[in-house]
């Protein structure tokens, strides 16, 4: 599992956007701090709470000079719906083939809701190398992180 102290896999995706434009981890590197925010899946509502708390955020986020990205096994359609639907004003990136949730050994299943091959909820703080400076894993995904905590993080990358 990917720990604090690792450099962070990199990756490339697709953006949950209307114009589903790629994304690749390294470009956002050097640019200050990125918090990567798994979720398991968008229009549940612990994710919502999730990405709703840290839009609420987000201003102080930015006030750290730090880029929030949510990352799902979610179709870039359904994270754009998800996204336009709440508000939210930071990228989530669609890992539907799941490489990255496996890079970063999030993979889960829920069989009692048909659900295989989803991310557990995670954030992971990297400062510009690459870096993971925090690290949060939920030991049940419905659990939320310590959203201050994280901000420190970022303050402190």
């Amino acid at each position: 599992m990917v720990s604090t102290g690792d450099t962070a896999p990199t990756f490339t995706a697709t953006l949950g956007t209307a114009e589903h434009e790629s994304f690749d981890l390294a470009d956002h590197l050097g640019d200050g701090p990125v918090a990567l925010a798994f979720f398991p899946g968008a229009f549940t509502p612990p994710c919502r709470n999730e990405m709703l708390a840290l839009q609420e955020h987000l201003d102080d986020f930015h006030d750290a000079g730090a880029t929030v990205l949510g990352v799902s096994a979610d179709s870039p359609f359904s994270q754009g719906a998800f996204r336009e639907e709440h508000g939210l004003e930071f990228d989530l990136v669609s890992d539907m083939g799941g490489d990255t949730i496996r890079a970063y050994d999030l993979e889960m299943d829920i069989p009692d809701l048909g659900l295989h091959g989803i991310a557990n909820r995670a954030v992971f703080v990297l400062d510009d190398d690459g870096v993971v400076t925090y690290s949060w894993v939920a030991d049940d995904p419905t659990n939320e992180p310590d959203y201050d905590a994280v901000l420190d993080a970022v303050q402190s990358a």
